[in-house]
Order: C-alpha cells, then sequence, then structure tokens
C-alpha cells in the first residue's frame, strides 16, 4: 500500500551525518515507493547544511529544501506539507539520533485508525544509546513531571519521532504553542492527550551532550503556565 505522507526534519549543522542519514532515508523511501521529505534549515546551523539539502533536493525530487532563517523551522515545515496535500506527516529528528527505519511502523500506525503516533523510548522495545547520563535523566524525568503535573499518562513525553494526520496538524499549527525550544515535543503530547494516538517503541541515539539552560527554563514556564491552567479547572485541548 501506497501512503501520502511526508517527513519533516529540521536540520542544523548535519553535515557530518548528512550521507549517511540520507542514505538510509532513500533506502526507506524507494523500499514504499513512496512519501516525500522537506529539510528545514535555519539561523542555527552555520555550516553547509543548506548547501548539502539544497543539492539532494536538485538531484531527488522526493526531497525539499526549506530555508527558514525565522528560527520556527518545525511549523514552516508542517505548514509545507499541510499545503501540499499530504495525509500522513511525519516528525523526526536529523543527524541519526531517529532511525528512518522506523517510517513504515508510523505508517501503519496511523493508518490503523490513530489520529497520533509518538515515539518512544521508554516503553517494550524502545532504548537510549551513546547519551549522557544528565541527558537520559532529563528524558525521564520531564516525562514523570509532566504526567504528574499535567495529568498525562504516556510513557514518553518529551520524544521528537512523531506523527499525525494532516487534519490534527492543521489544528495544531494555527493554535499558537508556547514553547520556544525543546518542550515543543511535551507541550503537543499534553494539548493531544485526548486524541486518539499511539506510542510506538523507538532507538534514540543522542549526540547532542547537553540541553541549553534557556530551553531548560522555558520548559519549566510553559510546564508550570499549563499546570495553573489545569488548577483552574480550565485545562486545554485540541480538538
Amino acid at each position: 500500500m501506497k501512503f501520502n505522507f511526508a517527513v519533516i526534519i529540521p536540520m542544523a549543522n548535519e553535515q557530518e551525518d548528512f550521507h549517511p542519514f540520507v542514505d538510509i532515508l532513500i533506502e526507506v523511501l524507494n523500499m514504499l515507493d513512496c512519501g516525500r521529505v522537506y529539510f528545514v534549515v535555519d539561523n542555527v546551523s552555520k555550516y553547509n547544511t543548506l548547501e548539502l539539502c539544497n543539492k539532494l533536493s536538485s538531484n531527488d525530487k522526493r526531497f525539499t529544501a526549506i530555508w527558514a532563517p525565522e528560527n520556527k523551522n518545525v511549523v514552516k515545515g508542517y505548514k509545507e506539507a499541510l499545503k501540499n496535500k499530504h495525509e500522513f506527516i511525519i516528525e523526526m529528528d536529523a543527524c541519526l539520533s531517529h532511525d528512518p527505519k522506523a517510517l513504515p511502523m508510523f505508517l501503519r500506525v496511523l493508518n490503523e485508525g490513530n489520529e497520533c503516533a509518538f515515539g518512544s523510548r521508554f516503553i517494550n522495545g524502545g532504548s537510549i544509546c551513546d547519551s549522557t547520563w544528565k541527558r537520559t535523566f532529563i528524558s525521564k524525568f520531564g516525562t514523570i513531571l509532566s504526567n504528574v503535573l499535567l495529568g498525562s499518562k504516556m510513557c514518553d513525553m518529551t520524544s521528537g519521532y512523531q506523527g499525525f494526520h494532516a487534519p490534527i496538524v492543521e489544528k495544531f499549527v494555527q493554535y499558537g504553542l508556547l514553547s520556544k525550544a525543546h518542550f515543543y515535543q511535551t507541550e503537543l503530547r499534553y494539548l493531544l492527550r485526548k486524541s486518539r494516538y499511539a506510542e510506538i517503541p523507538i532507538h534514540y541515539r543522542a549526540p547532542s551532550p547537553s540541553v541549553s539552560r534557556k530551553a531548560v527554563y522555558n520548559s519549566f514556564a510553559v510546564l508550570f503556565h499549563y499546570l495553573i491552567v489545569r488548577l483552574k479547572f480550565k485545562a486545554q485541548l485540541i480538538k
């Protein structure tokens, strides 16, 4: 079965692992015989990542390079996929953090009636490797804290490998998310907690040694915003 799907991949300084990552991605696209990939590059990338993406897109029309200097690259990628009327839209990290070979599993879960498919490192079959204890602790602690304070029930609230039906994407790109960094994934899972979703085991490789203080501060600010809203019995949802 062929799926009308898009893959959104934020790119920043990915020149080192670009070709190994793309080779696996092309292998998966060839196997599925369908799909389109949107590389979104913003001002964070200081080297030749944009040049590599543009070169690939000129040689293989399944790939599109998007320049997003306003640094809201994920949302811009989602909007481009909506404009091109893809049925399923999947977001993943580059630099081999997320395995492209999991894409068929995301498509299967979305095709089975789930509105959302969330990658999870903390369920049976999932894992984290090449990560510092600090980075792993932040991910696990963030999940526990979010579930306790916000009333969500997911096993992994901080993973960035996720897929959606297009109508769900339309709703959240218009919603006005508060997060400016890594907490974006947690905010989205909280707001979509009442949707039809499934968690998918993923293997995650974390080459980045740390998370910036600015990102951590923003995460806590957004978390406590939604906690206060919840305590006022006005818990928010994307419906």
